[in-house]
């Protein structure tokens, strides 16, 4: 959108201007005869005549109000253009998922099948032939495989949230060809991304790792290591949130990788708790919806035999048959078509929400969805709420 500073859609090849962006407080003009506006409910059409929703002071139903009512915000997609709470965010996800789910669950779908190929393929190849070790080697193995997936996930279901949030559908040929050519660069943001949180972890217990396999056994050295390597997983964490919105500002601001980071740093900034909260929520939703999918799949085939169980009466994990392999394998396509999509659009939208509160992003999202007019944000100061 070249009449939008400060966001750049999918198909645009225009970077973002940060000079540019409009206050919070500003007025968006309306639209030239070049992207005619369409109407849109609760905003007023270009002859002056409301369209499904009230005007400022308007009473509702043939009844005045007490005191002066207050514009509804615009929304012309999944979310109200203005700063969203908890609630919209997810509630903004789940509604992405259910208007595009030809879409969103094609490409969830076929994600999903390739992680759990590669995971049942990996699972096949070590087979508990590696002891205590097998764990690890299961969960290494299938990394880069996991990344890879997960690139292309953010990379295409940007694309899909970026759309809905106009009120414009994207099929999957549009979301990948509008994603393609940034895919490179979002690997490698990816790549910088997972160093700083695992990598972090994995530097902490280094020490541990080199202590225990040089063969002391000193407990209070081994605690005193745990200890410290334990406090390194806040320092992940932090850099996890501090970050998190990089892959959505690369992808939907045409920006370099190093250039995302920094934006994701300066959007997270005075937000950090709230960004993990909503976070850590969306990934604790969607953890208990694939438990719910998981579980009930284990207990049945621990019925039909297709896995033993050990002396403390639990499932022999590091030996699974094929057959339990396999069904574990189908819950979890299940469980990653709908997950998959729904985390995507958590952190797409509070990308979103973030640039509203800091850069009334809202204005330049109504000037691109075609709303001739965006004069206000709902109830109360339209300011404060972007504070």
């Amino acid at each position: 959108m070249t009449d939008t500073p400060g966001w750049a859609s999918p198909s645009s090849s225009e970077p973002p201007r940060d000079d540019a962006r409009p206050p919070a407080d500003a007025t968006a003009a309306a639209p030239g005869p070049s992207a005619p506006p369409q109407a849109a409910p609760g905003w007023t059409g270009p002859a002056g005549a409301p369209r499904g929703g009230q005007q400022w002071g308007q009473p509702s139903g043939g009844h005045r109000p007490y005191g002066w009512g207050a514009p509804a915000s615009p929304k012309p997609g999944v979310i109200p253009l203005r700063p969203l709470n908890t609630g919209e965010l997810l509630d903004g996800a789940v509604t992405t998922v259910r208007r595009n789910w030809r879409t969103v669950l094609a490409l969830s779908l076929g994600l999903a099948v390739l992680s759990q190929a590669g995971t049942v393929l990996v699972n096949l190849m070590v087979k508990g032939r590696t002891g205590e070790a097998t764990q690890v080697l299961r969960l290494l193995a299938g990394l880069p495989l996991d990344l890879l997936l997960n690139v292309f996930a953010t990379a295409l279901l940007t694309i899909v949230v970026s759309r809905a949030v106009l009120g414009r559908s994207a099929t999957a040929g549009e979301a990948w060809r509008d994603a393609r050519p940034r895919l490179l660069q979002l690997l490698g943001l990816t790549l910088i991304t997972a160093l700083m949180g695992p990598g972090v972890v994995l530097l902490g217990f280094v020490p541990l790792l080199g202590y225990e396999a040089g063969g002391a056994g000193s407990p209070a050295i081994k605690g005193l290591l745990a200890l410290v390597a334990l406090l390194i997983v806040p320092v992940a964490v932090w850099l996890w949130i501090r970050f998190s919105l990089a892959a959505p500002a690369l992808m939907l601001e045409k920006q370099g990788v190093l250039t995302a980071l920094s934006r994701a740093r300066r959007l997270a900034r005075g937000a950090w708790w709230r960004i993990l909260g909503i976070t850590l929520l969306g990934h604790v939703l969607a953890l208990v919806v694939a438990l719910v999918i998981a579980v009930p799949a284990q207990f049945i085939g621990l019925a039909l035999g297709f896995e033993s169980l050990d002396g403390q009466g639990l499932p022999d994990s590091a030996d699974r048959g094929v057959a339990m392999l396999l069904l574990l394998a189908v819950a979890g396509i299940i469980a990653g078509t709908f997950t998959t999509p729904f985390i995507a659009a958590v952190g797409v939208l509070v990308y979103i929400d973030q640039r509203i509160r800091r850069e009334a992003l809202d204005i330049e999202l109504a000037r691109a969805a075609g709303l001739p007019e965006h004069g206000g944000t709902g109830p109360g100061d339209p300011t404060a709420a972007r504070r």
